[in-house]
């Protein structure tokens, strides 16, 4: 029950999203006196509307987003009353269009800022300086956490009934030891240690640590496990033996700051998060096959895209496990990335229609200097062909998004 209202939730949040964006663009557009003449949620038969001024709101049957209708979006409409001339958008100053057009980007980015610094000032924010790479795991120091059990087969899932207990903890290891040497072995690092342990025959072992700055020894009876390569987690298992110990960092993972100090912290968060995404999007032409094959009964990359299906049911699986920091972390992120795309230089994208009307605002300068007639407005009929292109191609990489999410679904945690 609480992974299906997880879902609900997180589905209905990203409805209220989509619907803000479609708010930006009416509530931008009336403010420079652009006419506005509906503003409904969902596709698809109406179910309830009213009229206030000139303008009908309503909610219609198919909850998959909204639209605002802005009289005049183009030259070629061909639905402008006479009488509405005058206020047809593509008669506007290119600023105030492209003002109305970002306004749903700057809605989704204006969420997710606000998010953020509420979770800066609550839960924080990851930590900088916190290791991020293999490397720099390996080089902290020996500082263990106890681990809750053995996972004997596997490291990739969370402990279960009938796992044996951590080694380390029947030794009577507290978290915050630092280990220093294993059976007479050295160990400077947390990787050192890795090595080591790993290299020594499971069953009995001396394990020298230090503990509130007092050296001890403890007898251990290593376990011994199936696990892959250090420097190749998918590589083929081998039985080595493991202490049942997790790595305690040096630093936190996550920092939290005051209401002032969170504004900073999100800006920084903000620009990490802006090429992460850049990345992302470079990366989806590539991660097509990768989608196939999750589809078609294979492995799913965790790092392929995921579509509003399989971000909901990440959602609900945040909710069902009560981590209620992923949940909100989601909602970021897919504001951010919505933000970003709509404003993709492509029609019939937000970023398609501001690229446009830059352009015939540089091509009518540069005519008026060379001292030849304004060429006038770009004719979008002529571009319906990479339109209708840039819809299909769309089209169906939502649907190979949405298939994965259903056969193959990412999943956070084990089930």
């Amino acid at each position: 029950m609480a992974f299906l209202l997880g879902v609900v939730a997180f589905a209905l949040a990203i409805l209220i999203s989509v619907s803000l964006h479609e708010a930006g663009h009416m509530l931008t557009a009336k403010a420079f006196g652009m006419k506005v003449t509906r503003y409904f949620v969902g596709f698809g038969p109406t179910l309830w509307s009213f009229k206030r001024g000139e303008t009908e709101y309503g909610v219609k049957g198919i909850p998959l987003g909204g639209f605002c209708k802005i009289v005049g979006m183009t030259p070629q409409d061909d639905d402008v009353d006479p009488a509405d001339e005058p206020r047809a958008m593509w008669r506007y100053p290119v600023w105030k269009r492209t003002i109305v057009m970002s306004a749903g980007s700057i809605t989704h980015f204006a969420l997710a800022l606000v998010a953020l610094w509420i979770i800066a000032m609550s839960a924080g924010l990851p930590n900088p300086d916190f290791p991020s790479t293999e490397k720099e795991f390996r080089a902290q120091p020996a500082v263990v956490s106890l681990a809750p059990c053995v996972v004997v087969e596997s490291a990739n899932r969370a402990c279960q009934p009938g796992d044996p207990a951590s080694p380390a903890s029947k030794a009577q290891l507290r978290d915050g030891d630092r280990i220093t040497a294993v059976n007479g072995r050295p160990v400077s690092s947390w990787g050192d240690m890795l090595d080591v342990v790993r290299g020594t025959k499971p069953g009995t072992a001396t394990v020298e640590y230090v503990r509130d700055g007092t050296p001890a020894t403890a007898t251990v009876d290593l376990a011994a496990v199936q696990r892959p390569p250090l420097d190749d987690p998918k590589g083929a298992t081998a039985a080595v033996s493991a202490l049942g110990v997790a790595l305690q960092p040096s630093t936190p993972a996550r920092l939290t700051y005051g209401p002032v100090g969170a504004l900073g912290a999100t800006a920084d968060f903000t620009g990490s998060m802006a090429v992460q995404t850049a990345q992302a999007m470079q990366r989806i032409p590539q991660k097509v096959p990768a989608l196939w094959t999750a589809i078609t009964g294979g492995e799913r990359d965790v790092d392929t895209p995921i579509s509003v299906v399989g971000a909901s049911r990440l959602g609900g699986e945040a909710v069902e496990n009560n981590a209620w920091l992923i949940f909100f972390m989601l909602f970021v992120s897919l504001n951010f990335f919505i933000g970003v795309f709509n404003l993709l230089p492509l029609l019939p994208l937000d970023g398609g229609h501001i690229a446009i009307a830059w352009f015939e605002r540089a091509r009518s300068w540069a005519y008026a200097r060379i001292g030849r007639p304004d060429p006038g407005r770009v004719d979008y009929l002529k571009l319906m062909p990479l339109t209708y292109a840039v819809i299909l191609i769309g089209g169906v990489f939502t649907l190979l998004t949405v298939a994965a999410d259903v056969v193959n679904p990412i999943t956070l945690f084990p089930r």
